[in-house]
């Protein structure tokens, strides 16, 4: 099957998950030489720029990416763009940057918990889209249905496929569909996608909780093979 995806691997990458916020959402440094980029920092910027100086000593922050615009996933971009000196490029896809307000508003009002507004997008990604750092690059797949505007991000390194996937998928299940802009049967088709054009050794990094990978959850969940209909 064709994909846009380049599946030739090269380069290296490091992982590491600090889990911080609320509602205990991973946030992700992916490391290649001397270059990083800082995945869906949820909550307490100033903090996880603290965390990221000691794990990743010599590194330096050159992307701060989100994977959707719910507020557990975008809260610590502020704080984070601030403490590393204000000029890091945020990004995150071009029609979640619009659902960031009433995103921080509801979790405001549902839960109590108030985040920082994040500072206006200074890249719009969308399908296809890459992020080069290091020696490797994140590809952009659009996934959504637990927002109008998820992505996940693909890496096809030479120490393995990863992919940060937010909260598109959880090992056997998806995640919510019923806050605004969500779609049961979006995210359902946006597992097959992803299980149709990402290799089974893809590494899934999820949004909150454990990872899996691709291959085991073409055998153990039921809405990713239900959503592979669309695409044989």
């Amino acid at each position: 099957m064709e994909t846009f995806l380049n599946m030739k691997k090269n380069g290296s990458l490091a992982i590491h998950c600090v889990v911080n916020g609320p509602i205990q959402t991973n946030t992700y440094f992916a490391v290649s030489g001397d270059d990083a980029v800082i995945i869906d920092p949820a909550w307490e910027g100033e903090r996880l720029a603290e965390v990221f100086a000691e794990r990743c000593p010599g590194a330096r922050v050159v992307a701060i990416i989100c994977t959707h615009g719910h507020a557990d996933h975008i809260g610590g971009v502020a704080g984070l763009r601030r403490a590393l000196g204000g000029d890091v490029p945020f990004m995150i896809s071009e029609v979640d940057a619009g659902i960031m307000v009433g995103a921080i508003a509801s979790m405001r009002d549902m839960w109590g918990f108030d985040h920082e507004m994040p500072p206006t997008p200074d890249r719009l990604l969308r399908e296809g889209d890459t992020v080069a750092f290091g020696d490797v690059e994140l590809q952009v797949m659009a996934t959504p249905g637990h927002t109008p505007g998820g992505i996940v991000l693909f890496c096809a390194a030479s120490t393995g496929n990863v992919a940060f996937v937010g909260d598109t998928l959880f090992p056997g299940a998806h995640g919510r569909t019923d806050l605004e802009g969500g779609s049961e049967k979006q995210v359902i088709d946006s597992l097959g996608k992803m299980g149709a054009f990402l290799p089974g050794d893809t590494l899934c990094l999820i949004g909150h909780n454990d990872t899996t990978t691709i291959a085991d959850e073409l055998q153990n969940n039921l809405f990713m093979r239900r959503g592979l209909r669309h695409y044989r």
